[in-house]
C-alpha cells in the first residue's frame, strides 16, 4: 500500500506543476479541486492503513 500512496503523491506532484502554467484559465478551478480530492484520498489513505 505504501507504493500506492507514492504513486499517488507522485501525482500530486504533476498537478502542482500544472497549476503553475500561466495560461490554463478557467482549467484552475479544478485542478484545485482535484489537488484538493487527492490530498483527502491520501490522508484517507494514511489513517487507514497506518503508513
Amino acid at each position: 500500500m505504501i507504493g500506492k500512496i507514492s504513486v499517488l503523491e507522485r501525482k500530486r506532484e504533476s498537478l502542482l506543476k500544472l497549476l503553475e502554467q500561466p495560461d490554463l484559465g478557467t482549467l484552475r478551478i479544478d485542478v484545485n479541486q482535484a489537488l484538493e480530492e487527492l490530498d483527502d484520498l491520501i490522508d484517507e489513505l494514511k489513517r487507514t492503513f497506518a503508513v
